[in-house]
């Protein structure tokens, strides 16, 4: 099962990322200022998978990608794939597991053992 893992960035802003089961990152969010307009934003994107858009992408280094769009606006953008099949195989798994992905919130920076 797939997971939307809400983390903090080195530069302070929140972001979500959909990992596969097994614990690949599909894709990366945009920044977030506030972590509650980043969890609204995974929760929302979490319900509209069935029907945002995918858009695929080449660069220029021969590698591909896809951004994920919901109503005309980007949402997040995915990791590098060596193949076009590879990246219709992240798409269908997005498609497939991506409504029932459970949200879990690291951002906190709490470590389990303290210095």
């Amino acid at each position: 099962m797939a997971s939307l893992v809400i983390t903090k960035r080195f530069s302070g802003d929140y972001k979500f990322e959909l990992t596969s089961r097994k614990g690949k990152t599909i894709f990366t969010s945009n920044a977030y200022e506030l972590r509650m307009d980043c969890e609204a934003d995974a929760e929302h994107l979490r319900s509209v998978f069935e029907t945002c858009s995918f858009v695929k992408f080449k660069t220029s280094k021969g590698k591909f990608f896809f951004r994920v769009v919901v109503e005309g606006a980007v949402m997040a953008t995915s990791r590098k794939y060596s193949t076009e099949l590879m990246v219709q195989k992240g798409i269908t798994e997005i498609v497939k597991y991506g409504a029932k992905a459970e949200i879990l919130d690291f951002s906190n920076n709490d470590f389990v053992f303290p210095e």
